[in-house]
């Protein structure tokens, strides 16, 4: 499925249920203000959500430079969302 709206709406409503609770798993192993959600779909030609954590607006802006962690890094990051 390319589009978001294209979704079946069982399939609809699912994601954003699961987006819900991720976001949420975020903002408890994260630092932030709050999560930010946006749908954007233009360079991956798949249906998804990006989840960003944010404690500024300029956060959401995609042109900023990519945080550069380590593999470890990214693992606590993960192993964190997961076990909140």
């Amino acid at each position: 499925m390319d589009l978001i709206f294209d979704l079946e709406s069982e399939e609809y409503k699912n994601l954003w249920g699961f987006a819900q609770e991720v976001a949420k798993k975020i903002k408890t192993a994260i630092p932030c203000v709050r999560v930010g959600v946006a749908v954007v779909g233009l360079e991956v030609p798949h249906a998804h959500i990006h989840l960003i954590p944010l404690n500024k607006m300029e956060d959401m802006n995609f042109r900023n430079e990519r945080l550069k962690l380590t593999n470890e890094e990214y693992t606590e990051i993960q192993n964190s969302i997961i076990n909140s």
